[in-house]
């Protein structure tokens, strides 16, 4: 196939990298990509909020299948043009989008479906939002309710931190006040064609800066799969998946048909696994960050079939997606000062070496070229993945490459996945 895949971040290169596994090989084409990627496949210099370029230029390449990785083209309701000139595309369009664009939404689509989550009161006026900060009480949990590029969210038992929050995002739009939810962080996502789910394997995510969960919240520092102490709650990693899939997932997709909002593309589910079950933190509307970078090296199914199912309704007909037992770890290098005031700008060197090290490949997420050298142009600057037979094996060879890298004033957490190493 010929697949133009949307977004320059390292989520894309996972997804990149996956659809190139595949023999025969595709034409993969990336918008606008990035230095790391550009090393792989073609790139565009498309804006790929912009309908109608995007469009446009699918049409005169001949491409079978776009891919849209980040959520602003999303929330842009770029699927939307592509879907109107007949062109398949994995991503919901712009309404059913809303589900990661506004958190009241997300809310409401919950109500009526009856899917487990935290109490929430939106709020426009700081009046309010004090208001309802005391009603929930510490912790407090305060959240954009638009897009945030995962910076919206704050959770602190500092009220006056929880004040401040929600006056920085209440000149963008209003607030949610959340119920503090406690328990153990699972993202499982599911492909949906509008009618049909199909599962991926679940995986953790480390959102906090600093080792043991210190700092401020992240777009993502880390992450793992699969997550083998699901076995010891849920029976098995199966049992886990149907329990979201016939409480939260279908319940979700069905109730977006029924609104006229048919859900095509990856839904994310953000879960807590709470002492009352299961239940919704958040939604998202595309592959989440870092964690495809875990998920998508443990598929043994073709993922362009995948992807063209639910972009063309036809998931129902394919079994779920086959994943292999290896573990993987990925750990994100991020830039002096990230998240607060990234310094960009610098020679990030040793590449090569750490992708010799056996099960490591890297993907870049804020990176540009510069003469011969790559240089950080973002925050989260590359992730470091690898695989291995167990967690012991995966996190050494993670570290490995990453003590191969240099980038000046770089910071990564320690511990990722450390407590699956055994």
């Amino acid at each position: 196939m010929r697949i133009l895949v949307l977004g320059s971040g390292a989520r894309e290169h996972a997804i990149i990298t996956a659809l190139l596994r595949e023999e025969p090989r595709h034409h993969v084409v990336a918008a606008p990509g990035n230095a790391g990627i550009a090393a792989d496949v073609p790139v565009v210099p498309l804006d790929a909020t912009d309908a109608s370029t995007v469009t446009n230029y699918a049409i005169e390449n001949n491409i079978d299948l776009v891919v849209i990785g980040p959520e602003a083209p999303l929330v842009a309701g770029v699927a939307d043009a592509l879907r109107t000139r007949g062109i398949p595309v994995f991503g919901p369009g712009k309404a059913a989008a809303a589900l990661e664009g506004s958190k009241t939404f997300a809310k409401h689509i919950m109500e009526e479906a009856g899917v487990p989550t935290g109490r929430a009161v939106r709020a426009g006026t700081l009046a309010e939002a004090r208001a309802a900060l005391d009603e929930f009480g510490a912790p407090y949990v305060v959240k954009a309710d638009g897009l945030a590029a995962g910076k919206g969210v704050l959770v602190t038992s500092e009220r006056p931190a929880a004040v401040a929050h929600a006056t920085q995002w209440l000149q963008h739009g209003s607030v949610l006040i959340e119920e503090f939810l406690d328990g153990a962080e699972v993202s499982l996502f599911l492909l949906s064609d509008g009618h049909t789910v199909l599962p991926l394997s679940p995986a953790q995510d480390y959102k906090r800066l600093g080792d043991n969960d210190a700092g401020p919240n992240t777009g993502g520092m880390g992450a793992y799969s699969p997550l083998p102490w699901l076995d010891a709650e849920f029976g098995s990693e199966q049992a886990f998946v149907d329990e979201v899939i016939d409480t939260i997932a279908l319940p979700t997709v069905r109730r977006l048909a029924h609104e006229d909002t048919p859900f095509i593309g990856l839904l994310y589910c953000g879960l807590i696994l709470t002492d009352a079950g299961i239940r919704v933190i958040e939604f998202n509307a595309r592959f989440g960050d870092p964690e495809t970078q875990v998920v998508l090296p443990r598929l043994l199914t073709p993922l362009s079939g995948l992807l063209l199912a639910a972009a063309t309704g036809s998931l129902g007909g394919l079994a779920r997606p086959e994943f292999s037992d290896e573990a993987c770890v990925t750990v994100v290098l991020a830039s002096e000062n990230y998240p607060e005031a990234p310094v960009t700008g610098r020679v990030i060197s040793g590449l090569d070496a750490a992708s010799a090290v056996p099960g490591v490949t890297i993907a870049h997420a804020a990176t540009a070229a510069r003469g011969d050298s790559f240089v950080a142009t973002g925050g989260r600057v590359l992730s470091v993945v690898a695989t291995g037979s167990g967690f012991a094996e995966a996190r050494a060879r993670a570290y490995q490459a990453l003590g191969e890298i240099t980038l000046a004033g770089s910071q990564f957490r320690t511990d990722i996945a450390a407590r699956v190493a055994g």
